[in-house]
């Protein structure tokens, strides 16, 4: 198979998932929908409620949102949105909240009028949000993506539709079921440079200033800070700038993230070690290019069998990516770019999603550390063998297996998760 055959198809791939966005994409979600519904309605509403799937409440439950004073949940999510949101903007809704707009996001949270209730739905990725003032109601329902919008009514009638998708729909619109690490490392050696220079700039430079933010400011625990103090090689920096980034936009930071299959902590950790990795090395412009199009395929091509949300921690999908291209960046060769990914998968591919928190940036680091074992267990041309434990015959066997287990195995793991956050005592007895 030649580069060019589906080219234009993964070029498409980086520009659908390859996506700016201001603060974690779950509320995020949330304030675009009301956003959204604010404009269709045409005022202010009184009253909103959030009908949402599980792990939309267990993504929104403990992090900031960018821009709004520190505030936490779907509540803060939904109001900003209505009060000074731009669905315009899609997942930068909320990045022109300006200072006179805090007092009044404070003052509608003290109303409460908007409530939060659990949605019935087999996907991950689902939430219909209703505002009402006086006798008009306005209704968002967003499926698979977070801002795919599938239904807009006012006052009981569709003004927007689309057609319904099967629940096993992953929330992509580009066919990548021809994806093998083989063929997403043909596409990064041989694919138009100046097209990937121009895909790629944005995360380069937004990604990275995130990362000098959290080395610098104060948030969370400064895990950066931290890992710089005790760890001086590079790998260590490596960690640091990853995790600080990570902590900064799980914290509420303003600063925006290119994200990967819907998340930014997985643009994150797919691309901030690859550049700090390739400018330690020295390599030129183009092959670090060539390498963070490889990262982020990889992520990419993991996340299409996991899925959008799950039970499973998604940036260390991102993190075993990084590491593979780590060996490429060392001159290693496709079969130790798969032995990098069989041997970080055989180490952390049992890390579970609890939600999207500052200590996700800790998970990270996780994840980094099993990455460059595997890196340098591959490096010396040493693999875990296949067939033990989840582990395939091939790698590409084994990412498929890994997302098996994601989003089959992890179903009740998830409600479990779920239970014990809201300490649902009826559920767990």
């Amino acid at each position: 198979m030649t580069s060019t055959i589906y080219e234009q198809e993964i070029f498409d791939i980086l520009k659908e998932e390859l996506v700016p966005a201001k603060g974690c994409t779950e509320p995020i979600s949330i304030a675009f929908a009301a956003a959204k519904a604010r404009e269709v309605l045409g005022e202010i509403p009184d009253k909103i409620i959030v009908s949402a799937s599980g792990n939309l409440i267990k993504n929104i439950r403990c992090v900031t949102v960018p821009n709004t004073g520190n505030l936490v949940g779907i509540e803060a999510s939904a109001i900003a949105g209505m009060i000074g949101g731009d669905a315009s903007l899609d997942l930068e809704v909320i990045s022109n909240i300006k200072e006179s707009d805090l007092n009044i996001i404070h003052q509608y949270l003290l109303k409460k009028m908007v409530k939060v209730t659990l949605l019935d739905t087999p996907l991950n990725l689902h939430f219909i949000l209703k505002a009402q003032k006086d006798n008009n109601e306005v209704i968002i329902e967003i499926k698979n993506l977070h801002t795919n919008i599938v239904r807009i009514s006012k006052n009981n009638k569709d003004i927007y539709f689309k057609e319904d998708v099967k629940e096993d729909y992953f929330g992509v619109e580009t066919d990548r079921s021809f994806l093998t690490i083989e063929h997403i490392l043909n596409f990064a050696n041989k694919a138009n440079i100046e097209t990937l220079r121009k895909i790629l700039k944005r995360q380069i430079d937004d990604n990275m200033a995130i990362a000098e933010k959290g080395i610098q400011g104060q948030f969370g625990v400064e895990i950066g800070k931290t890992i710089l103090k005790h760890d001086k090689t590079i790998y260590g920096k490596i960690k640091a700038y990853t995790a600080a980034a990570s902590e900064a936009r799980m914290s509420g930071c303003s600063l925006p993230v290119i994200t990967n299959s819907g998340s930014g902590n997985q643009g994150i950790a797919s691309s901030i070690p690859v550049i700090i990795y390739s400018k330690h090395l020295g390599v030129s412009d183009e092959t670090m290019h060539r390498a963070l199009v490889l990262s982020n395929l990889l992520t990419i091509y993991q996340k299409g069998f996991i899925g959008r949300l799950s039970a499973f921690c998604g940036a260390i999908s991102a993190t075993v990516s990084s590491g593979a291209t780590l060996t490429y960046l060392e001159g290693g060769s496709l079969e130790q770019i798969k032995m990098t990914i069989t041997n970080a998968l055989a180490n952390v591919s049992g890390v579970v999603c609890d939600g999207a928190k500052p200590s996700c940036a800790s998970k990270i680091v996780t994840g980094l550390e099993a990455s460059f074992l595997g890196h340098h267990l591959a490096m010396e041309n040493r693999q875990y063998n296949p067939l033990s434990g989840i582990l395939k015959d091939s790698a590409d066997d084994t990412i498929t297996a890994v997302g098996k287990m994601a989003s089959l195995g992890m179903k009740d793991t998830d409600k479990v998760i779920l239970a014990l956050m809201l300490e649902d005592k009826d559920f767990l007895n």
